[in-house]
């Protein structure tokens, strides 16, 4: 192992590139933080570390059998953990989450469609709030659902990419799930519509 210093600077680099691998069942072991590493604040006890964040899980606690697929969303470690249905697949990706509380839905979904290359429009609720947002982007690097999106059951709420890397492992989004473009394309290929979703 390098020193820590070396490690800690090449800790957004390693989460970025090992994030979803998962290596003899184990999720590989990655560390986050809330912002840009600065030696200074290392032993700043306000400095908050996602350390658990890929922490392997089991699937059993949360879903009565994996079927069509499983996707947990832990909203306080921002990780999105996947099962295949058949349970040869699982991988552990670093997530975007609600900006805040009121935000944040918890609960049972499902995914009911995919897309490639979505386009994206503010919900009413956004608009207000940003009254000066467009209202309408198309697909492409101006899109703030990146590359690829799994859309939900419930209304206006997606797991999907962002062109915009600072927004991973951070509260950043008006309700959706985000993460990196890579990893939402890896995630889109391995899922169907049906999958079951939960977030915690």
């Amino acid at each position: 192992m390098t020193d820590s210093t070396d490690f800690r600077l090449t800790r957004r680099r390693f989460l970025r590139a090992s994030g979803a691998t998962v290596l003899g069942g184990l999720a590989a072991p990655a560390l986050a933080q809330n912002g840009p590493f600065d030696p200074l604040r290392e032993n700043d006890p306000n400095l908050r570390r996602n350390i658990a964040t890929f922490r392997a899980r089991s699937w059993q606690p949360y879903f009565s059998s994996t079927a069509n697929g499983a996707i947990l969303v832990d909203i306080d470690s921002r990780a999105l953990h996947y099962w295949s249905a058949d349970q040869s697949i699982y991988r552990v990706y670093p997530t975007s989450v609600p900006i805040s509380e009121d935000l944040t839905r918890r609960g049972r979904t499902s995914v009911t469609r995919k897309v490639e290359g979505p386009s994206w429009a503010p919900t009413p609720s956004m608009k207000r709030r940003n009254p000066d947002w467009p209202d309408f982007v198309p697909p492409g690097p101006d899109n703030p659902l990146g590359t690829h999106a799994l859309y939900l059951g419930w209304q206006y709420y997606r797991i999907h990419g962002t062109h915009d890397t600072r927004k991973i492992g951070r509260p950043s989004s008006n309700g959706c799930i985000g993460l990196y473009n890579e990893h939402i394309a890896e995630l889109f290929s391995m899922v169907s519509p049906g999958a079951q979703v939960l977030l915690i």
